[in-house]
């Protein structure tokens, strides 16, 4: 699949893709997403956010004094970020902003940072060759006992979307379509501007698949929790009632690995360290 679709994609959102982690489901994302990176970062360091678009968590990074570089396969969404990143101030604590394949990071020297944050590639990679090319260059370029941040899809967050897009719906009818998400986790959508290609996962597959790259499992992550469908109400609850939205927050985060959620989460977080 070209990568040149998932450029065209990612060139239309534009400052949208700035504000979708500011929307109801994109601030319980960030907020979990966070909450693992305080967890699992170390105190100080050299990070890289591959796949960071408009800049959202460099930015977060940068205000906590980590040395980040962002790279990404959108010069479109690059733009943004630099605008976002002078807005914020933060100049000094980024070391540069690149154009970046993560299936090629040969620019980058062997374990060169302490953490790689690759918070969308690997959903979009469909062809096996690159998934084993990603994992592969992410380790490579990781220091050791640095920890991976990887963003996920389940095979089945590609059917609610297309259960939930009116002239996507004709597609549980072809055969073939569902074969191929189903059997291989291969999603390609044929409605120009629509999210295009993807790939899917099942969540008992992905540790092992990491590890037989060099990471080891430290945790894997529903990245809205138990709160994906109710981001919304949640939005609305932070305004009338702070005390019991901060006990709802606790709680999403504190089960936000619980197995019987991963399959049905919209984005998955894997956590891995290089051993």
């Amino acid at each position: 699949m070209s990568k040149d679709l998932v450029r065209d994609y990612y060139a239309a959102f534009g400052e949208n893709e700035w504000l979708r982690l500011m929307r109801p489901e994109g601030v319980l994302e960030f907020a979990v997403t966070t909450h693992a990176l305080t967890q699992h970062l170390p105190p100080a360091g050299r990070i890289l956010d591959l796949g960071g678009g408009a800049g959202r968590y460099t930015i977060w990074l940068a205000k906590r004094g980590y040395r980040v570089l962002l790279a990404d396969l959108s010069p479109n969404l690059l733009e943004v970020a630099r605008d976002k990143i002078a807005e914020a101030g933060v100049q000094a604590q980024i070391e540069d902003v690149v154009v970046c394949d993560a299936c090629d990071l040969t620019r980058f020297a062997d374990q060169s940072f302490d953490a790689v944050l690759c918070l969308g590639p690997f959903y979009h990679l469909v062809e096996p060759k690159d998934r084993e090319r990603a994992a592969i260059e992410l380790r490579r370029v990781l220091k050791p006992g640095g920890v991976a941040f990887i963003a996920l899809m389940p095979i089945y967050a590609f059917l609610r979307r297309t259960l939930g897009s009116v002239d996507e719906r004709r597609h549980f009818a072809q055969p073939e379509f569902i074969s191929r998400l189903m059997n291989e986790g291969v999603f390609v959508n044929d409605i120009p501007g629509r999210f295009n290609a993807g790939y899917g996962v099942r969540p008992q597959a992905v540790a092992p698949f990491f590890e037989a790259h060099g990471l080891k499992a430290i945790e894997l992550l529903a990245d809205t929790g138990f709160a994906a469908y109710e981001a919304q109400a949640l939005a609305e609850l932070s305004e009338v009632d702070p005390q019991a939205y901060a006990a709802a927050m606790e709680i999403i985060l504190r089960t936000a690995n619980d197995p019987s959620l991963l399959g049905a989460s919209i984005h998955l977080l894997y956590l891995g360290r290089k051993e």
